[in-house]
């Protein structure tokens, strides 16, 4: 009976694979959003080879220059280049934005999962917390964490997946409910398996399409708060380059050097646009409604 159940699922997903491939790569958004994450990926990566600096080397007979031929986005008020400290910034943005969206996945889709699957006292009290959590503004929950934690990169992480379970455990508690009465999964009940194996092994594996497209939205918004808590001071401590640090730092300046500001916010800018452009195709490009 579980053969048969493996090699249905199995043959439907074959059978769907090309043409969700071919859907979402016809989307020329998608496309875009694609090409600016890999780019952002390429950057992080080699960013020591891409960046013409080091992110703190001080050059003070150069501070608040303008885009020149050598520092080609100008530089801020110790003389550092700004397209330097924009290429290494992406490496700490990027860094937040998955590992803080990886634990929120984890810590989410556990209690939703469980809260979906057991139902009643289980799923009352999870519930319950999870609304108290998903009813807190995110960007207010994690300054409260980060001023209770301190500045650091890791303390700046946990914060970010802190305020961000709650959507993983509603969305998961969602589609467990859904498929809990589905007959393959009483199917599997009958065959006297563990809950263990239904959940990680039948139904969550039926529940990823939606949880990867809140993945790909998740991540956008985590490089804002990340942002949003450097540029008040609260994200990586100094001369660590955030783009929301840099930011922050040209708000003095934003008169006479408005250059040091308005890249890295461009850049954050093409950032969230990419995400959330490719995240919506993929939303679009697996929701059956659509489908031939």
């Amino acid at each position: 009976m579980e053969d048969i159940i493996k090699e249905d699922i199995l043959e439907e997903v074959e059978s769907c694979e090309p043409n969700f491939w071919q859907r979402l790569f016809s989307n020329k958004m998608a496309v875009f959003g694609a090409i600016v994450i890999l780019i952002l990926f390429i950057i992080a990566i080699f960013a020591p080879l891409i960046a013409p600096y080091s992110f703190d080397a001080i050059d003070l007979p150069q501070m608040l220059k303008g885009p020149n031929t050598e520092n080609i986005l100008g530089t801020d008020e110790f003389g550092r280049d700004i397209f330097s400290r924009i290429v290494y910034g992406s490496r700490i943005s990027l860094k937040v934005g998955f590992i803080a969206v990886g634990i929120s996945l984890v810590i989410g889709t556990i209690l939703g999962a469980l809260a979906g699957y057991y139902g009643g006292i289980t799923d009352y009290i999870i519930s319950g917390i999870t609304d108290i959590a998903y009813s807190f503004p995110v960007s207010l929950l994690a300054i409260a964490f980060v001023a209770a934690l301190g500045r650091s990169l890791t303390n700046l992480i946990f914060a970010v997946a802190l305020v961000s379970w709650s959507g993983y455990a509603r969305l998961v508690r969602g589609q467990f409910i859904s498929l809990r009465n589905r007959e393959f999964i009483e199917a599997t009940k009958i065959l006297g398996m563990s809950d263990v194996r239904i959940i990680f092994k039948h139904m969550l594996p039926n529940s990823m399409a939606p949880i990867i497209v809140l993945t790909t939205l998740e991540i956008p918004k985590a490089i804002i708060v990340e942002s949003s808590l450097s540029f008040l001071g609260l994200g990586v401590p100094p001369p660590a380059p955030s783009w929301g640090s840099i930011m922050s730092s040209g708000r003095a300046y934003i008169m006479e050097a408005p250059w040091i500001a308005i890249f890295p916010g461009l850049m954050m800018a093409l950032a969230v646009l990419g995400f959330n452009l490719f995240g919506d195709a993929l939303r679009d490009t697996l929701d059956p409604r659509l489908k031939d």
